[in-house]
């Protein structure tokens, strides 16, 4: 059966079920002893809002969809016409392939070839595994090009505990800064956290939440360590963990999400080893020397009510 995102790859052990899809290594769907703990992309449309997908070799945006290498102007495709920039890296309408799979792994892989304002190639890949309480996801990259390339890599994975409406839920986030933006959602000055209405660090409630920003200098980065948590009024909760390479967390709380049980918020915890307008600002870009690896991991779990 032919499903528009294409090939469908399932992992359940009993305990932990995850479900992906070909286009953009998309992660459709986590439940933890039956507990959801993202939303659900259906096989019948594009993922809404991102839901999902992998963010490579860029996490957010490009302002003007433009940036410079050794001092030439190179031009992506605008993906982001609304805002005259470059979204979400080049593999958001790429299938991946089934590299390797076991009972509790599977790995996804594509190439990034040279196009438009990107003179590199890149074999990358994106490996979901069951853990004991939830899933871990590892982001590996091989530069095959002749010359040093950048690199960053996100996520775009919605959350959820349960089926608690995410108004109900609270958000915790220890951040020591946020990025402000300009009209046009580019950074164009890094904040402090200072108490107010961008303050996650002793929970928020996400009722009637408008956020869409970029945190960075997370706690726990000297080791894999919680990124964000989502609290439950019953005390269950759904907690993001990261490696200390995934610098920044995108937080996102649309209001039109089309959910399951109607149009309504839900909240994105993008982990990002860079911020937005990475290629220009340079800011946590990995850079790769010819036939150089990297991988780097992150997850979810489901902690529940004590």
């Amino acid at each position: 059966m032919t499903e528009i995102l294409g090939e469908q790859f399932v992992l359940d052990d009993g305990t932990v079920r995850v479900e992906a899809s070909a286009l953009a290594a998309v992660l459709r769907e986590v439940r933890v002893r039956g507990v959801r703990i993202t939303e659900t992309v259906g096989t019948d449309a594009l993922p809404s809002h991102g839901c999902g997908i992998v963010l490579s070799p860029w996490p957010n945006r490009v302002a003007d969809a433009r940036w410079q290498l050794d001092g030439k102007t190179q031009q992506l495709d605008v993906t982001d016409v609304a805002r005259g920039g470059a979204i979400h890296g080049l593999l958001r309408n790429t299938a991946y392939t089934l590299r390797h799979r076991s009972d509790e792994v599977m790995s996804l892989g594509a190439t990034i070839h040279p196009q438009h304002g990107w003179p590199f190639l890149l074999e990358t890949s994106v490996t979901y595994a069951l853990e004991d309480d939830g899933f871990s996801v590892t982001h590996g990259v091989r530069n095959r090009s002749d010359a040093p390339a950048p690199w960053a890599v996100g996520a775009h994975p919605y959350f959820r505990v349960g089926e608690v409406p995410t108004d109900e839920l609270t958000l915790h986030v220890d951040a020591g800064v946020r990025l402000e933006l300009d009209e046009r959602l580019n950074p164009v000055a890094e904040r402090e956290v200072t108490p107010g209405e961008f303050d996650l660090r002793q929970g928020r409630s996400l009722a009637g939440a408008d956020l869409n920003v970029a945190y960075g200098m997370l706690a726990n980065r000297d080791e894999p360590g919680e990124i964000a948590r989502l609290d439950a009024p019953d005390g269950s909760a759904t907690q993001v963990w990261a490696d200390p390479e995934f610098r920044w967390l995108q937080v996102f709380t649309p209001s039109d999400f089309p959910g399951a049980s109607g149009v309504g918020r839900a909240v994105a915890l993008e982990p990002m080893s860079a911020p937005p307008n990475a290629l220009n600002s340079g800011v946590d870009l990995i850079w790769l020397e010819p036939g150089e690896r990297r991988e780097l991991t992150w997850g979810a779990r489901h902690l529940p009510a004590v």
